[in-house]
């Protein structure tokens, strides 16, 4: 037993999942994301002052 090595690997396969607040200038359909060499990269794509402008809410009152 003197000289022998041991390699002990271990692996965990499992769902991750986290939720963020988005703010309002963010626009939401061009939001992407993208893994490369283990990294997760997201792009959260900004509105400009003219876009933000014609972006409108409208809440009914009944």
């Amino acid at each position: 037993k003197e000289n022998k090595k041991y390699l002990r690997r271990e692996f965990s396969y499992t769902k991750f999942q986290q939720s963020l607040y988005l703010p309002d200038n963010v626009d939401k359909e061009k939001i992407s994301a993208n893994v490369s060499d283990g990294v997760l990269t997201i792009e959260l794509p900004k509105y400009s002052p003219e876009e933000k402008a014609k972006v409108n809410r409208v809440i009914e009152i009944h």
